[in-house]
């Protein structure tokens, strides 16, 4: 080690640090959202910018961004440097337009939440205005109306 190179993590260390369970982090290493080298005694040792690759997995999982996305855009990252603010920024651009949208969609969620509970969003047929003989009940069980699991459209 140089003296400008810091000492690597543990899987403790890096889960007290990023608050990050230690079972999530091993997690994300079986589906090869981040990495780490094994000690001669089979240990993980994790480099400290696995902090940042920790959080953003964390901030993306928490917007709704699915793993195989997730794992897809950490793979625009260089692996031979530590990433830099610019590299950062490049990533986190690819989902705006995709964040807008569910912002938009939560927005519309928000504002139409009162007439959700009672209505077709749930597929009931007790609500006659907005829907009326349960037509949304004949496209299936549950909501109808709610953004579907990718958060691109509507069920």
């Amino acid at each position: 080690m140089t003296k400008t190179e810091l000492p690597e993590l543990t899987v403790g260390e890096l889960s007290h640090r990023s608050g990050v369970p230690a079972s999530a982090l091993r997690f994300y290493e079986d589906e090869n959202l981040i990495r780490s080298r094994r000690t001669a005694g089979n240990q993980r040792r994790y480099r400290r910018d696995t902090l940042r690759r920790v959080t953003f997995i964390r901030m993306s999982q928490r917007v709704g961004m699915p793993l195989a996305q997730i794992r897809d855009v950490l793979a625009l990252l260089p692996d031979d440097r530590t990433p830099t603010r610019a590299d950062w920024s490049r990533i986190s651009s690819c989902w705006r337009s995709d964040l807008d949208q569910r912002i938009r969609q939560l927005e519309q969620l928000r504002d139409q939440l009162n007439d959700c509970i009672g209505c077709g969003c749930m597929s009931l047929a007790k609500c006659r205005l907005a829907n009326p003989e349960d037509r949304l009940g004949q496209d299936g069980p549950g909501p109808r109306r709610l953004p579907d699991h990718r958060g691109t459209g509507f069920e």
